[in-house]
């Protein structure tokens, strides 16, 4: 078990140590400052615990009292309406669908791929895969050149969807080209950010080393 603060908190959140879905909701507690207990799940190993709670059985799995959350764009926006600073989410109901929408692309484009990457045993699946998360994540970059992050100059939830993917990049044997300049300029002002290297596990440090 890990701890994030030293806030007291009841919560626990299970999570795979190299899971992009696990890996962007700890950024959400690790951006707002939350404490709470990390259990780590590996596949073939899961607690009791989790196999009680989840029917899904899957990861991330918030426990917050009575309340148990197993999908983490639930889990994440849950986070920031009980833990309103600060937001990560704008307050106007257009933009806010905006952002909503976004995220649901980039879970759609871009987790997808991942996935498929990590599942396929098919090398010719796998090379396709790692083709489209390329070509998806080079045809945002005009969106990178606009805004200071993603969509907004604030740090939100679409930021911490997106920085995990873009951190495993060269797990996924994908080198940015030297157009993508704009893609690279907000990587390196996001990774620096003590919040995502808060949210870091060991593993996924080792993605980059």
């Amino acid at each position: 078990m890990a701890v994030i603060s030293n806030r007291r908190s009841v919560m626990t959140l299970f999570s795979k140590p190299t899971d992009p879905w696990s890996h962007r909701t700890r950024l959400v507690l690790a951006e707002k400052n939350i404490s709470i207990d990390i259990a780590d799940v590996e596949d073939d190993s899961l607690p009791e615990d989790l196999l009680d709670l989840n029917p899904y059985n899957s990861v991330p799995t918030l426990v917050d009292r009575d309340l148990v959350l197993y999908d983490s764009r639930v889990i994440m926006e849950y986070l920031d309406e009980r833990f309103p600073h600060p937001p990560l989410m704008p307050v106007d109901p257009v933009t806010r669908a905006q952002f909503r929408l976004a995220l649901f692309r980039v879970e759609k484009d871009w987790y997808a791929c991942a996935e498929d990457i990590a599942d396929a045993g098919d090398r010719k699946h796998v090379s396709s895969a790692v083709r489209a998360l390329e070509e998806s994540i080079l045809s945002s970059s005009d969106i990178f050149l606009a805004k200071r992050f993603f969509l907004s100059d604030e740090f939100s939830l679409v930021d911490c969807t997106i920085a995990p993917i873009l951190w495993r990049l060269p797990l996924f044997g994908i080198a940015l080209p030297r157009r993508a300049r704009p893609i690279q300029r907000y990587m390196d002002e996001v990774f620096s950010r003590a919040s995502f290297q808060a949210s870091l596990t060991e593993l996924e440090q080792e993605m980059r080393q």
